[in-house]
């Protein structure tokens, strides 16, 4: 310890390891307030931790659990918002509603086919290039390739969209294009199909499978790679043998966000889909456009379309990811 003096001759402590600050950092750290509220919170062991796990519990409650809460607080309202001298009480009813009117059916299972086929579209599309960047690109020129890759995701999602409606529409890009090396004679009717719809997803989409993807690739070791090659293994057997089970933990990842991504999204289908098209988020949508007592019965069709999203991804990350194994 050091000591040293104040005007007033008073010794005061300091620890020799104490770390310096610049001016403007050391003034915050020897006032008073900062001493009586975050200092000494840091100085306990109890209180480090608290200040760690505070603020990801409190955004975890507030832009997650919270909302979900309302929501779910909503749905079993008779009436939402709630009038002056209006009576309400809390009822069941609004779940029943689903279960008794068959057309709502198809919606959901019409929203959970396009995001199981999209996500099974994007890993297809998304493999061989995840596979390119992490073992063909050399590693110097790897960061490079993921952000030529990453530059047109900064981009809004309504911009990405109309880029699609640009490429496929009847005077789009790829009409054009095939119109003029002489393979049509008359505009392909792409826009507002199941086929745009679908093109639209993988787009706005991919970027979460590439990413999980990329990161499970990159760490196979190419030793493995190359001891099957000199033991005559083929392209492909590398690939089913070694590959493709050394990365099941990015596959699982993204297939897991990209569904739920596309369970829920809402934009694309609007501007994309034709009136064949209909997914569950518009027909939740309609509830809450509509007149005020019909918000909770969209609160009710939401938490439906979230328990089912979340149960099919949960029951596909236990069949194909399977248990981790204990180190020990």
């Amino acid at each position: 310890m050091v000591s040293r003096y104040t005007t007033a001759g008073q010794p005061v402590a300091y620890a020799a390891s104490t770390p310096r600050y610049s001016t403007g950092i050391a003034r915050v750290v020897r006032s008073p307030l900062y001493r009586h509220t975050l200092g000494a919170a840091v100085q306990s062991r109890i209180g480090r931790i608290l200040l760690l796990t505070g603020v990801p519990l409190v955004w975890l409650l507030m832009m997650h659990v919270g909302p979900i809460y309302q929501m779910l607080k909503i749905s079993l309202m008779s009436r939402y918002p709630i009038q002056e001298g209006v009576d309400w009480h809390y009822t069941f009813a609004n779940y029943a509603i689903f279960f008794q009117e068959s057309i709502y059916f198809t919606p959901l299972i019409k929203s959970f086919i396009f995001a199981t086929a999209a996500t099974a579209a994007t890993l297809i599309v998304v493999y061989p290039v995840a596979y390119y960047v992490a073992k063909v690109v050399r590693p110097e020129g790897r960061s490079r390739a993921l952000l030529l890759l990453l530059v047109p995701f900064w981009a809004g999602e309504l911009i990405r969209t109309f880029s699609v409606i640009m490429l496929l529409a009847n005077r789009g890009a790829l009409n054009v294009l095939l119109r003029e090396i002489g393979l049509i004679d008359r505009p392909i009717p792409m826009l507002y199909t199941s086929f745009s719809l679908g093109f639209g997803l993988v787009y706005l989409i991919c970027l979460y499978m590439l990413l999980p993807l990329y990161s499970a690739i990159e760490k196979i070791p190419t030793q493995y790679l190359d001891a099957a090659a000199d033991l005559g293994a083929g392209p492909f057997t590398r690939f089913r043998r070694i590959i493709l089970p050394l990365s099941k933990d990015g596959i699982v990842s993204g297939c897991s966000l990209v569904f739920l991504t596309c369970i829920g999204v809402f934009a694309t289908p609007m501007l994309l889909g034709g009136p064949n098209t209909v997914l569950f988020p518009e027909t939740i949508s309609g509830f809450f456009h509509g007149a005020s007592d019909k918000w909770p019965v969209g609160a009710a069709f939401a938490l439906i379309m979230l328990v089912t999203a979340l149960i099919t991804a949960g029951t596909f990350m236990r069949l194909v990811g399977g248990k981790k194994r204990s180190a020990f």
